[in-house]
């Protein structure tokens, strides 16, 4: 943790990059400065925030501060367009692994992993990105230990942030690596913004995959959708399928990827998700009607695959004023 000197900061911008996530990390660390320089001025370092440009026709970086000091922290921006994995960008990686070996921390948030992973920087390591990016960055990097359910995952001094909002949460967690917890949450409570502590999967949309072309699978996976308040064995998705329980399951898992119960599980909660957040019937009749005759195992079963309880996933999403739990 930095008590005193000075701290020198990076956003680095690419082709692509979001511009308002940049600018808005910039503001947030003013922010923590000014928190700082007016609560403890005797403990308060001195910040200084660099807009780095990489240039696509030069391949050099521009907009380094003209201070002496190492930088001690580049951050990379979310893309809104495709993942940074054009060839243009190539020159950049060896820049940001000098960065690495100069003691730097690096982040990137949402598909600025990319260029981490790109640069090696992530081999063998934990990471995040968002989780529409996950089949992508799964093919091009499966040596990286991706873990899409988390907002934020540190792998000592490179920082992952999941969605493209995420840089919030990240602007943050810096602002406590360099200053202390008590700045982050001063810093959190003036933006009016919730401290780290997020998880992705809150977020995130199961999207079920019918594009396997085995078609007896993808006549039980849409037999299955049509019955989710049903009890539905494998047996019977095997019957819907006609073939029998174990080359159902054999194939069934090749094609989507996933066993058939954990798949029934994905449908009846990605369903019970929809209708906490539209519906204003209880979490009770909410589960019966996905297929959940137990109300403990409903619960049971949502949070561990989306990380709240039902009540809790209604007042966080809950799209009307009046709701039941």
């Amino acid at each position: 943790m930095f008590r005193q000197g000075t701290v020198n900061i990076g956003i680095l911008t690419y082709p692509g990059a979001q511009m308002s996530a940049a600018l808005g990390l910039a503001d947030l660390f003013m922010v923590a400065e000014e928190l700082q320089a007016e609560r403890r001025p005797e403990a308060s370092p001195r910040m200084i925030v660099s807009r780095l440009v990489f240039d696509v026709e030069t391949g050099v970086v521009d907009g380094l501060s003209c201070a002496k000091d190492p930088l001690t922290a580049i951050l990379l921006p979310p893309s809104l367009g495709e993942p940074p994995i054009g060839a243009d960008l190539d020159p950049l990686l060896p820049w940001l692994r000098a960065r690495r070996e100069e003691g730097a921390i690096l982040a990137s948030v949402c598909a600025g992993a990319f260029l981490l992973a790109r640069a090696g920087l992530l081999q063998g390591k934990p990471a995040t990105t968002h989780w529409a990016l996950v089949d992508d960055f799964r093919s091009m990097f499966p040596e990286v230990d991706l873990q899409p359910d988390r907002l934020l995952v540190t792998a000592g001094d490179i920082i992952t942030a999941g969605g493209v909002m995420a840089w919030t949460d990240l602007g943050l967690l810096i602002v406590e690596r360099l200053f202390g917890a008590e700045a982050m949450i001063e810093t959190a409570r003036f933006l009016l913004i919730d401290p780290p502590g997020r998880e992705q999967r809150y977020y995130s949309d199961f999207k079920p995959n019918r594009s396997h072309g085995d078609p007896q699978i993808l006549r039980a996976q849409q037999w299955f959708e049509a019955r989710l308040s049903a009890d539905v064995s494998v047996e019977d998705m095997a019957g819907a399928a006609g073939l029998e329980p174990r080359t159902f399951l054999r194939r069934f898992q090749k094609a989507v990827g996933m066993k058939p119960i954990e798949y029934c599980q994905q449908i009846r909660v990605a369903e019970a998700r929809r209708r906490l957040e539209t519906s204003a019937a209880r979490v009770d009749q909410i589960g019966w009607e996905c297929g959940y005759r137990d109300p403990a195992s409903f619960r049971k079963i949502f949070l561990r695959v989306v990380g709240l309880t039902p009540a809790d996933y209604r007042r966080r999403f809950h799209g009307g004023d009046r709701i039941h739990t």
